[in-house]
């Protein structure tokens, strides 16, 4: 099944907590679809990484560390799925 949307925006999503990327889930992506879900989701690290946010603001601080970890997660979930399947990434 083809992403449905915006890859990056799906990426978005899993970083702000909106949705879980869990192996049931990726059984309807073809491997074309994963890499491109992992590329966005690269891109959305990337992008979170190069936020400038003050020393002082621990709130923010906080709420891209969650973004971060939620999107290293989702990482690790895709990579490992892939590996059990044998899919090349």
């Amino acid at each position: 099944m083809a992403i449905s949307g915006n890859p990056k925006k799906l990426a978005q999503d899993i970083a702000e907590g909106y949705l879980t990327i869990s192996p049931p889930m990726l059984r309807q992506y073809t491997p074309a679809d994963i890499k491109t879900i992992l590329a966005n989701l690269n891109l959305v690290t990337r992008d979170l990484r190069q936020e400038q946010i003050s020393l002082e603001d621990v709130l923010a601080l906080k709420a891209r560390n969650n973004k971060l970890s939620r999107v290293n997660q989702a990482l690790v979930m895709i990579r490992s799925y892939c590996q059990k399947r044998r899919i090349p990434v």
